[in-house]
């Protein structure tokens, strides 16, 4: 394991019963492709906790408290959010791909494999 590998923090925001967090669970889990990297899952209850953790629609991912994925349109939200994929798709979690990117990003050595 690279030591690196243990210093990146991984969280991430659902409301809960989020119906994409189960897609988001599979997606971070094949990014990481075994890597023992802990993920913090935290259910939100309210517009004011959603605003302080920095949680941009259910589910978001932060990397090191960062959301990787955020665009200037983005407000915190407890609302279901939608990624945009480089293919023109829309759906309830980053790609493997796009979270592999954010997460070679942040440190995390580089991961290989397929979506």
């Amino acid at each position: 394991m690279n030591p690196r590998d243990a210093d990146v923090r991984i969280t991430v925001l659902t409301v809960p019963d989020c119906p994409n967090a189960p897609v988001m669970r599979e997606r971070i889990a094949a990014a990481l492709a075994g890597r023992a990297v802990p993920v913090d899952w935290v259910e939100v209850a309210d517009a004011e906790e959603a605003a302080l953790r920095g949680m941009n629609g259910s589910p978001t991912v932060l990397v090191d408290g960062s959301d990787p994925f955020a665009h200037e349109d983005l407000r915190s939200s407890l609302s279901c959010r939608l990624y945009h994929h480089g293919d023109g798709t829309t759906d309830g979690a980053p790609s493997v791909t796009e979270l592999r990117r954010a997460l070679a990003a942040s440190g995390l050595a580089e991961l290989h494999g397929e979506e």
